[in-house]
């Protein structure tokens, strides 16, 4: 029998709706699509797709953090960008999170994204 954990960090932005921010099974994390919403202020952060994609890794490091793991144990990520303009952009801040561990990687581009960010990325990660 597998158990499923639901993780909840008050330090990430809620849910939007009927959905837990990750999911814990079998030594794995399943996070939910994170966008750039500020916590402390349910605000989407500002400086487009580079402030937008600092924020969402902020919001991911803390949902991963509340479930035991962290941006070093991602061993997948897909990326929703809302213009593939954006890809270098974004890129060059989601390679400063990732040293030496680069996680296998997926991203598309999409017709829209919750509250109209520019960028929405969930992952996979493993827990201690």
């Amino acid at each position: 029998m597998h158990t499923l954990t639901r993780v909840e960090s008050a330090a990430a932005p809620a849910a939007l709706g009927p959905y837990s921010q990750a999911i814990k099974v079998n030594g794995f994390v399943y996070t939910s699509g994170q966008i750039a919403l500020i916590p402390a202020t349910g605000e989407i952060a500002e400086g487009g797709i580079t402030g937008q994609t600092k924020q969402v890794f902020h919001n991911l490091s803390e949902v991963l953090k509340e479930a035991g793991s962290g941006l070093d144990k991602i061993v997948k990520t897909t990326v929703f960008l809302k213009d593939m303009n954006d890809f270098a952009a974004m890129n060059e801040v989601y390679a400063s999170f990732f040293k030496d561990q680069l996680p296998a990687r997926s991203a598309v581009e999409v017709a829209r994204l919750p509250k109209d960010v520019v960028v929405e990325i969930e992952c996979v990660a493993v827990h201690d």
